[in-house]
């Protein structure tokens, strides 16, 4: 087997592991995080910030964008 091979087949498992972390979080925020109406707080605001802060992170640089802009 040579490099390309091996690397092909690391990159499907990963790309396996990103869509399955994808679908979790897709699930999550369709259930809206898991949190009623009635009970959202200051806390669940900073947490989904936090979450937003830390995808668009990954966005930059899957894009090429904000820091990470060529």
């Amino acid at each position: 087997m040579n490099q390309n091979t091996q690397a092909l087949q690391e990159f499907i498992t990963f790309k396996g592991e990103f869509d399955s972390l994808l679908g979790r979080l897709t699930t999550l925020s369709d259930n809206h995080f898991g949190i009623s109406p009635d009970n959202i707080n200051w806390a669940n605001v900073g947490d989904l910030n936090y979450y937003i802060k830390e995808l668009q992170k990954i966005s930059d640089r899957a894009f090429s964008e904000g820091e990470h802009a060529k």
